[in-house]
């Protein structure tokens, strides 16, 4: 099997977020596997089970309710969205063993910096030293699976002091530069997809710059 990779460049939320509807509706068995990489002009995204109570001051950042799991986050530039646009059934996995695979893949990536990580029982997501350096919220449809990852990078972490991050009050947030402060972008982005791909199966990668299925 082959994976298509998009690699987005820096995006405003709701057009992303409505082709990826449409892409998840409209597959058939025989649709290729995606995964969209990309950054977020700066937003808050509020999951279906989300509580406006987690919203503490967002102030002029824009606050949109989506259909994923989870509860409130931030994305902005300098952290790495990657939407899994994923045929769970041609996988023969289920949504927890899913969301395994994405936290294990994430702590092979750091690991590969020298950063030691861990997931939570009680928390999806990636953590070090217990603050978060990736969130995870995702959404099944016909067992399809949309929405993914975000790893915080190389970014203004200011924003996640408006917010409860993911529900949880008094939860630090910290980023990749921390550790590692020459940190590159691009290279993160190809190395988690080389862990994405190994980890899900995938027998290649195939690359596809700025351009999106449906425009």
């Amino acid at each position: 099997m082959s994976l298509i990779v998009r690699q987005l460049g820096v995006q405003p939320y709701q057009p992303i977020w409505e082709a990826m509807q449409r892409f998840t509706n409209e597959r058939t068995d025989a649709t290729q596997d995606e995964i969209w990489c990309l950054q977020h002009t700066p937003v808050l995204t509020l999951g279906q089970a989300g509580k406006e109570e987690h919203l503490l001051n967002p102030g002029n950042i824009p606050v949109i309710k989506v259909d994923r799991g989870g509860q409130v986050t931030y994305h902005g530039p300098g952290q790495l969205v990657c939407y899994l646009l994923i045929d769970l059934r041609r996988h023969g996995i289920g949504p927890r063993q899913f969301v395994t695979h994405i936290e294990n893949s994430l702590i092979h990536l750091l690991q590969h910096y020298n950063v030691h990580a861990q997931n939570r029982p009680d928390a999806p997501g990636v953590y070090v030293d217990n603050t978060k350096i990736a969130a995870l919220g995702l959404r099944i449809r016909r067992g399809c699976s949309f929405h993914g990852l975000s790893l915080n990078i190389d970014m203004d972490l200011s924003p996640f002091h408006t917010i409860n991050p993911c529900g949880h009050a008094g939860m630090v947030v910290t980023q990749l530069k921390h550790f590692v402060p020459d940190i590159c972008f691009a290279e993160v982005e190809q190395n988690l997809m080389e862990e994405l791909r190994k980890t899900l199966n995938y027998d290649s990668l195939t690359l596809q710059t700025e351009q999106l299925p449906y425009d």
